[in-house]
């Protein structure tokens, strides 16, 4: 039988909440999902109150210090805090964002609400289980491919055929993208999703790489590549910039050409 609302322990509760008590402070508000696989109980959402004039301009900083000062049960990723890693991709006010590149100034007025990327399984609180998404990496086989000997130094390219890995190469995986495209929620045991896609397009066009032909055999099915319907959400949610759609229409155009 069709069920068309959530289970009882899928659906989000009112949490605790860890009020900051300083009616002087510079309060922001921070709702934030938490979820313990080891604990028998449905999700909540908490909220915890940050005195600004003692935290960081990030929304990043904003978690460490919850971490740190106020509830250190509290589960994220996190690394080079510059933008890099892409490990704390997280849901921001219903946008899919970087935590280490979000200003809390930029934030809407009164309180925020975090939750982890959407439409994935979540391993607790605001980490995603991102084992289907390096899978589907590793099957696009995203190193350089070629039948020639090693050289003895590098392997050189004209500044033009440089310059077409520009907008590919720079894609961190923080699959922003891929947890913000439609076709990628409901399909995402099939479709290999933008970016995985915007990475096959960096070795498709790599005129080092010799094995083009064999990457589109890989391509070539009715969902890896064509259930993307250029719904355009995952262009507008890459915290880099990089347009995912354009790569998907130019490796449509590698498979048509082909014939």
């Amino acid at each position: 039988m069709s069920e068309f609302s959530l289970p009882a322990n899928s659906k989000v509760h009112p949490g605790k909440t860890w009020a900051l008590g300083d009616t002087t402070a510079r309060v922001k508000t921070f709702r934030i999902y938490r979820w313990n696989p080891d604990r028998d109980a449905p999700p909540t959402l908490d909220t915890y109150e940050i005195d600004l004039d003692r935290c960081g301009p990030m929304v990043l900083d904003a978690l460490i210090a919850i971490n740190d000062h106020i509830d250190p049960t509290l589960a994220f990723r996190r690394s080079c805090r510059e933008g890099v890693c892409g490990s704390c991709a997280m849901n921001i006010d219903g946008t899919n964002k970087l935590a280490c590149l979000t200003a809390i100034s930029d934030l809407k007025a009164g309180a925020s609400r975090i939750t982890p990327l959407p439409h994935l399984h979540v391993l607790r609180d605001l980490v995603p289980d991102l084992t289907g998404l390096y899978a589907q990496y590793e099957l696009i086989e995203p190193w350089l491919q070629s039948d020639q000997s090693a050289p003895d130094r590098e392997r050189r390219q004209s500044p033009e055929e440089r310059a077409k890995l520009d907008g590919s190469w720079e894609c961190i995986l923080c699959f922003c993208c891929s947890t913000s495209c439609p076709s990628y929620w409901w399909n995402q045991d099939r479709y290999l999703g933008p970016s995985i896609l915007l990475q096959s397009y960096r070795w498709l066009v790599d005129s080092r790489d010799q094995h083009t032909g064999e990457r589109l055999d890989r391509l070539d099915d009715p969902f890896r590549l064509y259930r993307c319907h250029t719904i355009m959400n995952c262009t507008n949610a890459c915290p880099k910039g990089l347009n995912p759609a354009h790569a998907i229409a130019a490796t449509k155009r590698l498979m048509n050409e082909r014939g």
